[in-house]
Formats: C-alpha cells, sequence, structure tokens
C-alpha cells in the first residue's frame, strides 16, 4: 500500500483502510470468479435451436481460455418450461432438451479436467405442477398428507387466503378444483402458477432436498446455487402484506447510501426473509461439509439491509450470497463506494467474503443499464417502442465496471455474453418473448427474455455459430456479429482481452483475498473519481466527465478499460479518461 501512495505527488493523499486482506491460505469460493452458463443459450448441440449439455461440453475450453474458475449452470432438470426451467419437475434427471444424465456427467468430468469446477442450479421454494407430488396432491384433496407438502388453504369465502402478490404479476393464488369437481382449496405460487410452493415446515420436503443434495454431489458436482433462498419460509398464519405488492421490488432513486446499504433492491413482506431459513442452511452447510473439496452453497437472496443478508453467510450456513446492492447502484462515485463499505463491512462482520455481481440471467445486462439516461437500477425489460440506450457509452461503462468489480477482494460472478460485451437484445420482438412476467403483467412488463438470447461464437456463421442448423430459440439482433467471439479472439483491445487480461491480473496480485483502502485526496478529486488499493495494485474509476491524471514516479498501468491518452500512459503521469477504469502499480 505504502509503495502505491508514495508514488502519488500530493501530500494531501490519505486513505482508508476498510478491509483486511484474508490471511493464509483460503478455501477457493472465497476469491473464484464464476462464470453463469443458461444452458439453453450457451451453445446448440444437436441442432435443434436450443443449448444443451453437449454444446457446453464442447465450449468448456473457452472459459478455461478465459480463465474463470468455476462455473454455474441454471437449471437443466426435467421441466415443461413455463419459466425457462425454473419449474422442476424432477430433480435427479435431465431434460431431454438438455440431453441425459451420462451428458451431465461427461460435461462435469470434463469441466474438473480443465480445471473447472461446477456449480449446479437448486430449486427449492417451488416446484413444477408437473411434479409427481402437485399431482398426487390435487388428487388426494384437502387435510391430505401430499397437500402437506405445498402450502394448500382454504381461501376467505371466494377470496383467496391473503393478498400475496406473485413476483411476474396477478395474484400469489390459485384455485384449484376438487377431485369431486366442486371449487376448492387455494395453493400459493410466489411466481408462476405452474410453479406451486412447497412447505418447508414439512419434515418431508426438508428430507427430500437433503436427498437431492447428496444424489449430486454424489455425481460431483461442487456447490449448488440456491433459487429465491430468503422465500422458503413464510411468516407464521400467511398474514396479509401491507405494503403494495409480494413482488421483488425495484429500486428508487435516492435510496443509496442510506444506513446499511438500503437500496430498495430487495423485497419486503411476511414471504420473504424469514428467520427459519437458516435452520434450513445450517442442515445443507453439514450435509456438504460432509463431502472433500470444500463445496459451497450460494444464495440468490434480495435481501437488505446488508446486515440480514450477512447472515445467510455465516460460519455454518452458506459460503456467498450475490451482493445485489452493488448490482442495482447507480454509477455514481458515492454510490458505489458506500455500497463496497458497507458491503464488506457486513460481509467481515460474519467472517464471510463478498460476492460482486453485475449481470446475471435475471436482469437487464449491465452495458445496457450503464447506457441509460439514469445509468444504473434495475430496470424490468426493454423492447420495442422503449427508450433505447446509448450502445456505445454503455458499453465504455461496462467495461470500467467489470474492472472496477474485478479488482475488488472477495469472488465474483459473470454471465455468459458479458466477456464479450453483449448489450441486451433491447429489440426483441415481442411475439417471441416467453418470460412469464410478460403474460402476468398483461404485456406491460416485458421481463427477462433480451438477456437470454443466444451467444454469437462466430460472426459470419448461421446464428453466429450458437447451432450448426442456424436455428436460436429468440432471434439473435444483427448488430451481434461484431461482438462474437472470432472478432474478438487475439485483438488487442477487445472486450474478451480486456476481460482474459483481467482475470490474469487478478490473480496474479492475489486481489480476490485482498485488502481494501479507499484513497482520498487524489488531486482534482470532485466526487467523481473511485480509487482504492489492493495489495499492491491501485484501482481508480472516473465517473466523471473530465480526465483525471495520476502523477508520481515510474507509474506503470497494468490494465485500462479503454486506450489511454498518449503521453500520460506511464512513467510519471497517468490519464484515467472519463467513464474509464485503470489498474496501476509502481515498478
Amino acid at each position: 500500500m505504502t509503495s502505491i501512495l508514495s508514488a502519488l505527488a500530493e501530500p494531501s493523499t490519505t486513505t482508508t483502510l476498510v478491509h483486511r486482506a484474508h490471511p493464509g491460505p483460503a478455501p477457493w469460493w472465497r476469491s473464484a470468479v464464476i462464470y453463469q452458463v443458461y444452458p439453453r443459450s450457451f451453445a446448440d448441440g444437436n441442432g435443434d435451436g436450443i443449448g444443451d449439455l453437449p454444446g457446453v461440453r464442447a465450449r468448456l475450453t473457452h472459459l478455461s481460455r478465459l480463465g474463470v474458475d468455476a462455473l454455474w449452470l441454471s437449471p437443466f432438470y426435467r421441466s415443461p418450461q413455463h419459466d425457462a426451467g425454473y419449474d422442476v419437475a424432477d430433480y435427479r434427471d435431465v431434460d431431454p432438451l438438455f440431453g441425459t444424465l451420462e451428458d451431465a456427467d461427461a460435461m462435469i468430468a470434463e469441466a474438473h479436467r480443465l480445471g473447472l469446477r461446477v456449480i449446479v442450479d437448486l430449486v427449492p421454494n417451488h416446484t413444477s405442477a408437473a411434479h409427481p407430488w402437485f399431482a398426487a396432491a390435487l388428487a388426494a384433496g384437502p387435510g391430505s398428507p401430499e397437500r402437506a407438502r405445498y402450502i394448500f388453504r382454504d381461501g376467505r369465502g371466494d377470496e383467496p387466503p391473503n393478498n400475496w402478490r406473485s413476483a411476474f404479476g396477478g395474484p400469489a393464488w390459485t384455485r384449484v378444483t376438487e377431485p369431486d369437481g366442486t371449487p376448492g382449496q387455494w395453493y400459493l405460487h410466489l411466481f408462476d402458477d405452474t410453479q406451486p410452493d412447497l412447505d418447508w415446515t414439512n419434515p418431508e420436503v426438508r428430507a427430500e432436498f437433503v436427498s437431492i443434495l447428496r444424489f449430486w454431489l454424489d455425481r460431483g458436482v461442487d456447490g449448488f446455487r440456491v433459487d429465491v433462498a430468503h422465500g422458503l419460509v413464510k411468516a407464521e398464519g400467511l398474514p396479509d402484506f401491507a405494503g403494495p405488492s409480494a413482488a421483488l421490488a425495484p429500486p428508487h432513486e435516492g435510496t443509496h447510501g442510506s444506513e446499511d446499504g438500503a437500496t430498495g433492491a430487495g423485497s419486503l413482506g411476511p414471504m420473504w426473509d424469514q428467520d427459519g431459513v437458516h435452520e434450513i442452511y445450517r442442515e445443507w452447510h453439514a450435509v456438504l461439509a460432509e463431502y472433500d473439496g470444500d463445496r459451497a452453497l450460494v444464495a440468490e437472496a434480495w435481501v437488505e439491509p446488508l446486515s440480514r443478508l450477512a447472515l445467510y453467510v455465516r460460519p455454518d450456513e452458506m459460503q456467498q450470497a450475490f451482493n445485489f446492492p452493488f448490482l442495482t447502484a447507480p454509477w455514481r462515485a458515492r454510490a458505489l463506494r458506500e455500497v463496497v463499505t458497507e458491503s464488506l463491512a457486513a460481509y467481515d462482520a460474519v467472517g464471510a467474503t463478498t460476492t460482486w455481481v453485475l449481470s446475471n440471467h435475471d436482469v437487464v445486462r449491465h452495458p445496457t443499464r450503464l447506457g441509460l439516461p439514469e445509468p444504473g437500477g434495475k430496470p424490468s425489460g426493454i423492447g420495442v417502442g422503449d427508450q433505447q440506450p446509448d450502445e456505445e457509452l454503455g458499453l465504455r461503462r461496462a467495461r470500467a465496471a467489470t474492472l472496477l468489480m474485478l479488482g475488488l477482494p472477495g469472488s465474483a460472478y459473470l454471465y455468459q455474453g458479458e466477456e464479450l460485451g453483449l448489450p441486451e437484445h433491447t429489440t426483441l420482438p415481442d411475439d417471441e418473448r416467453q418470460d412469464p412476467t410478460w403474460r402476468r403483467t398483461g404485456h406491460t412488463e416485458r421481463g427477462r427474455d433480451g438477456c437470454r438470447v443466444p451467444l454469437p461464437w462466430v460472426a459470419d456463421a448461421p446464428a453466429y455459430g450458437f447451432s450448426p442448423t442456424g436455428r436460436s430459440w429468440l432471434s439473435q439482433p444483427e448488430s451481434w456479429a461484431r461482438y462474437a467471439l472470432d472478432r474478438q479472439r487475439c485483438v488487442p483491445g477487445s472486450t474478451f482481452e480486456m476481460y482474459r487480461a483481467a482475470l490474469a491480473l487478478r490473480r496474479e496480485y492475489r486481489l480476490g483475498t485482498g485488502s481494501l483502502a479507499w484513497v482520498d485526496g487524489l488531486p482534482g478529486d470532485d466526487g467523481d473519481l473511485l480509487a482504492f488499493v489492493n495489495r499492491d495494485v491501485l484501482v481508480v474509476t472516473n465517473l466523471g466527465t473530465a480526465t483525471f491524471e495520476l502523477s508520481g514516479t515510474d507509474l506503470e498501468p497494468l490494465l485500462a478499460s479503454a486506450p489511454l491518452p498518449e503521453g500520460a500512459a506511464g512513467g510519471d503521469r497517468v490519464a484515467v479518461p472519463p467513464d474509464v477504469t485503470v489498474w496501476v502499480r509502481r515498478r
């Protein structure tokens, strides 16, 4: 730290240490960079236009060359695919759409051969309505042990049991017709009506998921990403919610910087973040601990404040939890500094690693979010007729945001295609949309299809090389040819090569297990700069409109998110243009 700071000319420069380096050896997941594979859109091996496990296996060398440590696969289980596989009908089998169990075994083995760990998705909040358990519940009738696996309740006359709303829009309850043909009980579904919620107070449910964990651990997976980890347990008595909706709340302007990192990205209400979930994850932690190799659990939990989110990663629970307050932060230096500081403090308090993320299969891609007039936040889909982002500016900011994230201590997740700089498909025809949000909101929220469009591998090939037949389950925009991997590999300055370089330097300088000290008092700092030191690397992000210049002796830029001005890119000066991040060290 001292060597970096002594390179800065201004004597007024000070530092604020907010996180110490992890001492000694660390489990892999504390610093891992993990790549999310959305199987149906990654690579199609059989030509039907839908990605599959053989396609994933064939492209694993891409991840190895990129330099990530692990991959996380979204669901590939048997499913009617009403919600892209998050409606699971059989947790112990592969849907024929994606291949076979033998294909899964071969993919896991090949990943391990390449030095990649494998995390699979687990969906414990709900099953598919096509799951055998739910069919048995409908046939058995009220009061039966079969119905006790789910949340069935009598209504209030002709009204549902309470006022809860689905995260996908519309009511969270659906009434069934009983075996005798009469209108009957209602079942809860916090998401689509084809996704009935399980009752986690039922010991049979808990035992079943322990068995599912063991099934996949025995097949060699290295961990589980737990879908809706904050939703399994509901408040006793299922009381009405006094808030506006049971849906995942959008962020609100001005909430960043409030006490304990509140951003508006989390959910409120008696259906979320109940204390009872932690007993479940302590049980799962003990199961994973029986297996060698530091197996890991990661929580998808839209929870606030950060002190509540940190409860999921206490030493006897999960290993990671996605940092959604960071994902939803606006493109402003103060907001980013606050959420990073508060995140590190909250996670350090429980001895956990912080897990950074900028994009995934549920949010608008960050090159697009950062190209909007109000950059950042969590827009609910963009389509034809909506205000379109500035694609060039968005990519410039996204590259800067990525280098900022990868310079932070902790773990990080990448979403497939972000290493190519892919934007959202913001002009996807509405008649192609398959996200249940589009249907359940009466076509008022376009949902998540725009970030799930199949990847471009080869610019001049049909479907950009995604499928050997040129088929693609969602259409790809013509503009994506310039983002194709073959147009970027070995091209200096390309987004792909920037990611490769960043991951290599991150490993070389051990940034994932490193420290963080904010740098204050830099020359010209008017609140638009974010600067910190992690071990021997100074990370500076310019979020303003004017170029900022570092001055000192023997400064060596290790990596920049955009070309630096000639004559000010090393030696005694390093210029940082607007919307650029640079990593610097002293020679």
